[in-house]
């Protein structure tokens, strides 16, 4: 999206430019992260400016789990206005609640969805959840496993880190993104001036290359291009919206350590053992989808104090411009007045994990 110890992050289950063969996918956004200070941060004792840690081998420490009955205890409900123009009402956890957007199954799968079930008039907006986590994390291995991600006409779900105050200052990732009917997840770092994309990285000494993923933009600032930032597509067409679900779940992983910023997408299947263990090592795990590296954006430079954010927009700076393109009917806010078309807008999730 637009907006202490080192930890990493696992996740499980996230000017146009239109990637050959995918109509509509792949898309380079234009948005706008206005007002990101409204974070929520839960108190001071949970907030440092370490730098990110140094890479190494090895099985990294579970520092956090998120996951079950108290999954939402670690987590702030944002109800401001969209900072990206979405026709969304981002509400508390007790409406969340009562309105059954926010809940833990009997099967512990965390569930954030989007109102299925209000008639509203063209142009208005429709409930939604963003959760914003009350800790905050320079460096470490991010994780989430989601059984499935919000999809369809209209829908902006996205899956990513910030830092609460003086963005772009100390940096955005975006780990899961995409709109509309893409199929491709969409992965993009935004910055203050000065961090680049290096397409020729050096690979990992295990891998044949350094990530993946097809380069939408070297140029991470994001006082450029309207805010496009440097992003990097999936090659793999089930690595965003409903080939998540086919796939019977993913897993995502971003690493922020010395070496740079890495995200890798994992289907059910292809789970590294030691991911699905909690002892990752991901010096062992295959190429990463993306990887921006430290040489050309150095990191302790650019990125620092992020929160987790989990959101699903409607319309807006992203869907919204890209619709009359994307191959959905109609125009964008007359889908958001149909609670029908969105079924399918749920976060299905297994749990967040934090590793250092």
């Amino acid at each position: 999206m637009f907006s202490s110890y080192s930890p990493l992050f696992v996740l499980s289950f996230a000017t146009v430019v239109a990637l050959a063969g995918h109509p509509g996918e792949s898309l380079l956004h234009h948005r706008s992260r206005k007002h990101l200070a409204h974070l929520h941060r839960d108190n001071s004792a949970n907030y440092t400016t370490r730098d990110a840690p140094a890479a190494k081998g090895g099985p990294m420490r579970l520092v956090d789990k998120f996951a079950g009955k108290h999954f939402f205890d670690h987590w702030n409900f944002f109800t401001d206005s969209d900072p990206t123009h979405g026709l969304v009402d981002y509400v508390s956890k007790d409406d969340a609640t009562s309105y059954g957007l926010a809940s833990v199954g009997d099967d512990n799968v965390t569930v954030l969805a989007v109102d299925d079930s209000s008639r509203i008039s063209v142009g208005s907006n429709r409930k939604s959840v963003r959760i914003t986590s009350k800790k905050s994390y320079t460096g470490g291995l991010f994780v989430i496993d989601v059984n499935a991600m919000p999809t369809g006409c209209a829908i902006w779900p996205a899956f990513w880190t910030v830092a609460g105050e003086n963005w772009p200052k100390n940096g955005e990732i975006d780990i899961i993104e995409g709109v509309n009917l893409q199929t491709h997840n969409q992965m993009t770092l935004h910055t203050a001036p000065g961090c680049m994309l290096d397409k020729a990285a050096a690979p990992n000494l295990n891998n044949s290359k350094a990530f993946l993923g097809n380069v939408l933009s070297t140029t991470c600032n994001a006082l450029l291009d309207s805010n496009s930032g440097c992003g990097v597509t999936d090659p793999n067409p089930q690595s965003y919206g409903p080939g998540i679900e086919k796939g019977n779940g993913a897993v995502f992983a971003m690493l922020w350590d010395s070496v740079g910023i890495r995200i890798w997408h994992f289907n059910r299947a292809n789970t590294p053992a030691d991911l699905s263990d909690f002892t990752p090592d991901p010096i062992t795990w295959p190429v990463p989808s993306a990887f921006w590296s430290t040489t050309t954006c150095p990191v302790n430079k650019f990125f620092k104090n992020h929160n987790i954010v989990i959101n699903t927009s409607l319309c807006g700076d992203f869907a919204g411009s890209t619709y009359p393109s994307s191959g959905c009917p109609g125009t964008c806010a007359e889908h958001v007045a149909d609670p029908a078309n969105f079924v399918n807008a749920k976060w299905k999730i297994n749990y967040v994990a934090t590793y250092q």
